[in-house]
């Protein structure tokens, strides 16, 4: 695997609250119900994007996503984002930031599924 890619996720992730504005339409409510409509991905790359999500990108937002040297990717932080906007910010990341693309490592989809999760604070990871 890259060395660089828990590095990239995470500046990745630290831009999407910033960028929600400039790249969506849709209000933040019509939004988060779009991207939940999503068909899902199979349980082992949830896990997968989960574990990406709590440790790649708690490495800049904090290991509980409270903040850290990246804003924090609660519901709370995220409720006036639109989920089209920070889920394009995780695919195509932010010219002129530290928010790299990383349309290597997730889908569209995956991405949109990932906010969603975000959106309703279900990032934990199972590891039975």
């Amino acid at each position: 695997m890259n060395a660089a890619r828990p590095l990239l996720l995470a500046a990745a992730l630290a831009a999407m609250a910033a960028v929600a504005p400039a790249l969506g339409e849709a209000g933040p409510g019509a939004s988060a119900e779009a991207v939940a409509s999503v068909a899902d991905p199979d349980p082992a790359r949830q896990r997968e994007l989960l574990v990406l999500l709590r440790q790649d990108c708690g490495s800049c937002h904090g290991m509980r996503l409270t903040g850290g040297l990246g804003p924090a990717l609660t519901p709370e932080a995220l409720r006036t984002k639109p989920a089209e906007s920070l889920a394009a910010t995780i695919v195509h990341g932010r010219t002129g930031t530290a928010m790299p693309p990383w349309r290597r490592f997730i889908s569209e989809a995956e991405a949109d599924w990932l906010v969603a999760r975000m959106f309703d604070g279900a990032t934990d990871v199972d590891t039975r």
